[in-house]
């Protein structure tokens, strides 16, 4: 039903209003509707067999992350760290169903991904022990590893004969955006403060997270 999509997006821009008027009585409304409407258009619209039923859970899990990191974005940040973690998970685990297999163009993304990447998480790992952060250094390395994954594994979805154009196209600039905004996140927090960084955070992830499940709907419900 597009009308949960239309929903996604207006809890998505109160979100961006909430963060920019520092608003949290509308943040607790919108920032969860964003995925409550994105889990609900995926139900009602394709249901949630097969490979559905991971990005669901995706879905739900990034739901927990994001209640967790709204409560305490310090306190709870491993928490949220944990959640989203477990989330990419389902996601790998959806577009990798049935496991495709790997290519020469799958070999480039990989070698793109992994370069550069490599460069940024270096320089936010270098600035734990200043920040008084050196016990995130172990979980920081194995949720980048994981994001790389779940970024590749919607990448190669360009070179998938089995999947629609329009859909991989949908989820590699979604899992891109969803890449983004956790660099944007881990680099305000660690690294150096982003003017309205909060702001470009939200905003990637969630325009991430549309895009994504536009995507796997576009495929998967056709």
């Amino acid at each position: 039903m597009i009308i949960f999509l239309i929903a996604a997006f207006v809890f998505a821009a109160l979100e961006a209003l909430a963060l920019q008027k520092n608003w949290f009585k509308l943040e607790v409304f919108a920032k969860p509707g964003v995925m409550i409407a994105l889990f609900l258009w995926l139900w009602t619209s394709a249901g949630l067999g097969g490979a559905l039923l991971w990005f669901g859970l995706g879905i739900l899990l990034s739901l927990v992350g994001d209640v967790l990191l709204m409560i305490s974005l310090d306190r709870l940040f491993l928490a949220g760290l944990a959640s989203f973690l477990l989330a990419h998970i389902a996601y790998i685990i959806g577009f990798n169903t049935p496991l495709p297999g790997m290519n020469f163009f799958g070999i480039v993304f990989a070698v793109i991904i992994g370069l550069g990447g490599a460069r940024i998480i270096r320089r936010i790992l270098d600035r734990l022990p200043a920040a008084g952060q050196g016990r995130m250094r172990a979980p920081i390395i194995i949720y980048s590893f994981v994001i790389s994954i779940m970024l590749l594994s919607a990448m190669i979805k360009l070179t998938d004969i089995s999947w629609d154009a329009g859909a991989a196209a949908l989820v590699s600039v979604g899992a891109f955006l969803f890449y983004i905004s956790d660099i944007i996140l881990a680099w305000n927090k660690f690294v150096a403060p982003i003017q309205h960084g909060r702001i470009y955070n939200i905003a990637a992830y969630h325009l991430g997270q549309i895009a994504l499940i536009s995507g796997v709907l576009v495929q998967f419900s056709a």
